[in-house]
């Protein structure tokens, strides 16, 4: 039997929306999808004060579930730090990941307004931080408030479009190609300068690249390997640094290849 989730402590009213950052995902876009709208920003300052006092702030261990595919919707959680992956499973038992979802961004659509059941598991793969907005306020915010309502639209565009791209390069691009195209998308969002290209500033595992494209982790390990070999990249102690970005997109089979790339002016590699 699941133990249901300990009440968080109440919001503060005049808290700030956290910054938006990249996800990680399978984006067909050159660049990655855009960071997603703020659900919060274009809200009146008494309605976002009403809407935050309804949430409550929940914190999360690595490896703990914010909700499981199944389990009944009600609202959404916007993450303030930390990172959330969310993956199906599928009656076999493998798994594919949709996106890693970092501060700024939600998870719980696309029922945001509380009904039917989660589609697919949210879970921490950090230490993370949420802000649970329960759906009755946000259909109410909704009904009430125009601005609300078209940020709530934007938001589920977002996400649609998001795994609108997933669907589209799940299904019309070989494991290669959808492997340089994750590469890029990382080097895109999460690269920085380095002395011999562009390092990667997120740890991600062969096997978490590997559920993000639908492939094996002998199969990443293997074409890593290959493209290493290659000279488009180099893997050094769980750093990954972009040497030839154009080889990477002949690969992905971008037109031209690598084209209207622009390296991160970041100096200094973070790993997240």
């Amino acid at each position: 039997m699941r133990r249901s989730a300990k009440p968080g402590k109440p919001v503060r009213a005049d808290k700030a929306a956290p910054p938006g950052r990249p996800a990680i995902l399978l984006s067909e876009a050159a660049a990655g999808e855009p960071v997603q709208p703020d659900l919060l920003q274009s809200l009146p300052d008494a309605e976002r004060i009403r809407l935050l006092a309804s949430g409550r702030t929940r914190r999360l261990a690595r490896g703990e579930a914010l909700f499981r595919q199944g389990d009944s919707h009600d609202g959404i959680a916007l993450i303030e730090s930390g990172r959330v992956r969310s993956f199906y499973t599928a009656p076999s038992g493998r798994e594919i990941t949709l996106a890693y979802w970092g501060g700024g961004n939600f998870v719980g659509g696309p029922e945001m307004f509380g009904a039917g059941v989660h589609m697919w598991t949210a879970l921490a793969v950090q230490p993370t931080a949420v802000v649970m907005l329960p759906g009755r306020a946000l259909r109410d915010i909704a009904l009430n408030v125009p601005q609300a309502a078209v940020a709530i639209i934007d938001a589920l565009i977002y996400k649609a479009k998001c795994y609108s791209a997933l669907a589209q390069m799940l299904g019309t691009r070989s494991m290669m190609q959808r492997l340089c195209q994750l590469v890029l998308h990382l080097m895109d969002t999460h690269g920085v300068q380095h002395a011999d290209g562009v390092a990667i500033a997120t740890s991600l595992t062969h096997a978490e690249l590997a559920n993000l494209i639908g492939a094996t982790r002998q199969w990443v390990t293997i074409s890593l390997t290959r493209l290493q070999e290659e000279g488009a990249l180099r893997q050094r102690k769980g750093l990954m640094i972009v040497l030839r970005p154009e080889l990477l997109g002949r690969s992905a089979a971008l037109t031209p290849a690598g084209a209207g790339r622009r390296l991160p002016r970041r100096t200094k590699a973070q790993h997240g």
